[in-house]
């Protein structure tokens, strides 16, 4: 049994595919600034579709601080600060957030803490786009929608305060019929390649055509994927019970789930918010440099398989 290959190299179709190019290179009114930045942020990802749970904006940096460098991240991990800094990032904006949980201490000796200091001292501002990222026109999930090829789509939640096409999870049609295993195989096509790969629930031979998709973790919609009759159900982190509920009150054994790395999954947003992003400032006539991360930031290195 060898474990599954988890280099993420500069060839690769993975994280190492970064966007790396200047955004604004027009005539340029000057320098953007943080705060300037976080102006065209809300107007991307509005913080009024984040969750209520969930912790987003901006975590550290100083508004009137000029920004010439941009990295776009999932996690706030000391590697991807390292990256951002060795860049010459000004800003570094993450999916996930860095303070989610309270913590009571950002001593250096702590994980956090570490992250927080090495952050300030570089000069490094962090900005976290989470729940509103994933639940705005363009984020995480009708990124990976757009991937898998789907059409007509929709939210599996409408957003409380957005738009009608807004919220978490989306929910589509195939152009054509697939069987599971073909499907799956367009999943784990699109992805980037790390440890866990992509795990199948159903028949390989099943025949689908509508979708339901989160990226992330999201075991908690799975009353909205019963409802949106989806044949098959895309997301992260599927623990055994919900997934096992879910396959005993399965009808004609549907809904199929397909289960991919939570970081992978939201990976795929990172080009294009990059690209959004730059599209703002570009516009605004500043002249701001984006790139995404190259770090692998999922937790697991190898996976020991069957045969």
């Amino acid at each position: 049994m060898e474990p599954v290959n988890t280099d993420v190299s500069a060839e690769s179709d993975g994280p190492a595919a970064a966007v790396d190019g200047d955004t604004g290179t027009g005539e340029a009114s000057g320098a953007a600034t943080l705060g300037m930045i976080q102006l065209a942020v809300e107007e991307l990802w509005p913080e009024s579709l984040a969750e209520d749970w969930d912790e987003v904006g901006l975590v550290a940096g100083h508004p009137g601080a000029e920004v010439h460098r941009v990295m776009f991240a999932v996690d706030p991990t000391i590697d991807v600060i390292e990256e951002a800094i060795d860049f010459g990032a000004e800003l570094l904006i993450t999916h996930h957030p860095l303070l989610l949980k309270g913590v009571t201490s950002v001593a250096a000796n702590t994980a956090k803490g570490k992250a927080v200091h090495r952050l300030i001292e570089s000069g490094t501002a962090l900005m976290t786009v989470h729940t509103n990222g994933d639940s705005a026109v363009g984020g995480v999930s009708d990124v990976l929608a757009d991937a898998l090829g789907l059409q007509n789509v929709a939210p599996l939640t409408p957003a409380a305060n957005g738009l009608p096409e807004e919220g978490i999870g989306r929910v589509g049609d195939l152009e054509e019929v697939l069987t599971l295993g073909d499907f799956a195989a367009r999943v784990f096509g699109i992805l980037p390649s790390v440890a866990g790969g992509v795990r199948v629930s159903g028949d390989r031979d099943g025949l689908i055509r509508r979708v339901a998709v989160c990226g992330g973790a999201g075991d908690s919609l799975f009353g909205e994927v019963r409802a949106s009759n989806a044949d098959v159900y895309v997301t992260a982190d599927l623990r055994h019970h919900p997934a096992s509920e879910v396959r005993e009150a399965a009808v004609n054994d549907r809904p199929y789930l397909i289960d991919v790395s939570h970081f992978a999954s939201e990976w795929l947003w990172l080009p294009a918010a990059a690209e959004a992003l730059g599209n703002v400032l570009t516009d605004q006539g500043h002249d701001v440099e984006i790139r995404v991360s190259t770090t692998n930031s999922d937790p697991w290195d190898f996976i020991l398989t069957p045969g």
